[in-house]
């Protein structure tokens, strides 16, 4: 028992180092014949540690955030939707593959790791909303976000990734306002 605390409270300890950054480059939410998609693309460096992790077989999950809400002048905005979409990045050593699961669905295989990282970059447009969610010509205020999604991760993982700033990576809420359309 001592000696788990002790390994527990070394991990604590160690100094971290900088924290990966992300960035929404671009963010736009496009009125369609199914409902409303939202194109957005980012831009960041796994570094050393993540990209150690993937090798290792430890799979990453990295979830993109979208919300909706409509602001009013009398009370507090109205959270209207919130959408989110994960991208789990793994390595299988066997085939010398890399795996991008979509929301545990759409499953594709890459030669790199780059290519699958493409999945994260640049996200397929997914419905955010119906069109009957959204008031016709309504204004909403719409933020994307993006991050690596720490519940994903092993347990045995978990301790060590709560102290080591490589696992805190994340975007700032990149914010524009849209109009739903109008009938």
């Amino acid at each position: 028992m001592l000696t788990m605390m002790l390994a527990v409270l070394a991990v604590l300890v160690v100094p971290a180092a900088h924290a990966t950054e992300a960035e929404v480059t671009s963010a736009k939410l496009e009125a369609t014949d199914e409902g409303y998609r939202i194109s957005a693309s980012f831009s960041f460096e796994l570094s050393r540690g993540l990209v150690d992790a993937i090798a290792k077989e430890i799979p990453l999950s990295f979830t993109t955030e979208v919300e909706l809400t409509r602001p009013r002048w009398y009370w507090l905005d109205e959270k209207t939707i919130r959408s989110i979409q994960t991208v789990r990045i793994a390595y299988n050593p066997w085939t010398r593959n890399y795996t991008g699961t979509i929301n545990n669905g759409l499953q594709q295989n890459f030669a790199t790791l780059e290519d699958a990282l493409a999945l994260v970059l640049r996200p397929r447009r997914w419905i955010v909303a119906d069109k009957s969610s959204l008031t016709p010509g309504a204004i909403y205020n719409v933020g994307v976000k993006l991050k690596l999604d720490l519940s994903y991760l092993p347990k045995t993982f978990l301790i060590t990734s709560l102290n080591d700033s490589d696992w805190r990576f994340s975007s700032d809420w990149k914010r524009f306002t849209f109009k739903a359309e109008e009938k």
